[in-house]
């Protein structure tokens, strides 16, 4: 059965069991001449969460454990003969999976019926052909081996399926039929449903803090695996950027930092004073007609996709500076350049400084204002030597903010700036960033076993360090400012 129809069920059972439990709960309290000891509602949600948490639990926890032991079970049938001179097992793996996914769709398109697929060998003349067919298409023969990897892999996940079927149907039924039958008008019902509603807010706190472990662990350890294969002085202080997949590579990380921060500094300079001046006249001069006007069209910006100011850069803002001041000045001659996507970033994120920046000027106590004003400053002049420097903090942890967004840009860099990894001072010359290399090295079908692919989590693990932190120091100064004016 899909998991989709096995969600459905479960979501009908507890909608049943929601009903079930209420009415019981009032014939109950009715027949007894009793009072119930919570709302009648919260009878049925005891009933409904019993059916349901449980049951999904589960399905969860199956799906996830389920894919890890037939991979295990099923890769230990395939001799290293089966593998082919400089592959790995995963990509063989890959394979199985996509074969039985194709055997599925033939037998879905009944071009084949199941007595008829366990006597399918590799060596069978239309396998192959009927596999281009359903969209598999296999670039050499199929070793037999791995052919009868991918019937059993086929055959386990359909096993495995009906059992989670079979179980979830029945912790479902049966844990809904116990909670019903445990219904009485002294059950503390409401305090079983808010336990079970504490659980949930606790559980989807403990994913978040999760992901987050998971994701430094991921950088971490493939990091790791990557300096046992290349120097860690090599890739910190190397001045030289040049990747070989066929061995031989320079693999230094500095031409990268330094076409990061020099792009994000471009787009700092652009952002930060055009961000500022918006936010004082939003929250200085305008009025209220102005402002509802101003500051929502200003916040579209933040939603454009960062694919169209890519396209903005390449077709439009890169050529203009190209033919206009870079090949008259004689600074160059390419349109991706710094300046390029420096400009158009610049211009991504001035709402995230002008926002930011509105709501902590905002903040700044109403009586600073009248007690300058009361001394004889202007509204210039208070905004310049009161309100300005009361707000600091706040405005330096958003340009921080600001810059840790630039730092982690792609897109725009990549149709902006080029992907020429290079030191120089030149702002009409292409460049890259970090996150463009990371992209470059993890496109298309590599394994995870060379310096050249594994150097994307050394990049990785190198900008999260930065950006976390930048947005560490930008926390750190918003609170004590906050500490300080509310």
């Amino acid at each position: 059965m899909n998991v989709g129809i096995i969600i459905l069920v479960v979501a009908v059972l507890a909608v049943l069991g929601y009903v079930l439990g209420r009415r019981r709960a009032l014939s109950l309290a009715a027949a007894r001449g009793r009072k119930l000891h919570s709302l009648p509602g919260y009878y049925g949600q005891t009933v409904a969460l019993f059916a349901a948490v449980p049951a999904l639990l589960v399905l969860v926890a199956w799906l996830l454990v389920q894919p890890m032991l037939i991979e295990t079970r099923v890769s230990g049938m395939i001799p290293d003969s089966a593998i082919p001179d400089g592959g790995a097992r995963s990509l063989v793996m890959a394979d199985v999976r996509r074969i039985a996914e194709g055997l599925d769709a033939v037998l879905a398109q009944g071009g084949l019926d199941e007595s008829e697929l366990s006597d399918m060998r590799a060596d069978f003349t239309n396998v192959r052909t009927r596999l281009a067919e359903v969209g598999v298409a296999l670039g050499g023969e199929v070793p037999t081996e791995v052919f009868e990897a991918a019937k059993t892999y086929r055959q386990d996940t359909k096993t495995g399926n009906t059992l989670l079927t079979v179980l979830m149907l029945a912790m479902s039924i049966g844990l809904a039929v116990w909670s019903y039958r445990r219904i009485a008008p002294d059950m503390r019902a409401r305090n079983v449903s808010e336990t079970f509603v504490r659980m949930l807010l606790i559980a989807a706190s403990t994913v978040a803090i999760l992901t987050t472990i998971g994701i430094v662990a991921s950088l971490v350890f493939e990091t790791y695996s990557f300096f046992k294969m290349y120097p860690a002085s090599e890739f910190f202080f190397s001045t030289v950027w040049n990747p070989q997949f066929r061995g031989g590579s320079e693999l230094g990380i500095l031409p990268l930092l330094w076409g990061t921060f020099y792009i994000s500094l471009v787009a700092l300079i652009v952002a930060v004073p055009l961000g500022l001046m918006i936010a004082i006249y939003l929250a200085e001069y305008a009025g209220p007609t102005a402002r509802s006007f101003i500051k929502p069209a200003i916040e579209v910006l933040a939603g454009i996709p960062t694919i169209v100011y890519g396209l903005f850069a390449l077709v439009t803002l890169g050529p203009f500076l190209r033919d206009w001041i870079a090949q008259p000045l004689g600074f160059g001659t390419s349109s991706s350049s710094v300046l390029t996507a420096g400009i158009v970033m610049g211009i991504m994120i001035i709402p995230f400084v002008s926002s930011l920046s509105d709501d902590i000027i905002n903040a700044v106590p109403q009586a600073l204002r009248d007690g300058a004003y009361a001394l004889g400053a202007t509204r210039s002049e208070t905004i310049k030597q009161v309100v300005m420097p009361a707000a600091l903090p706040g405005i330096v942890g958003a340009i921080l903010l600001a810059a840790s967004r630039a730092i982690g840009e792609t897109m725009i860099v990549v149709l902006g700036a080029g992907a020429s990894a290079k030191l120089s001072l030149n702002p009409f010359e292409a460049m890259t960033t970090v996150t463009v290399k990371i992209v470059s090295q993890l496109t298309g079908d590599t394994e995870f076993a060379s310096p050249e692919t594994l150097v994307a989590f050394a990049l990785g693990l190198t900008l999260f360090v930065l950006t976390l932190g930048l947005n560490v120091l930008a926390l750190y100064i918003v609170r004590k400012y906050r500490e300080q004016y509310e």
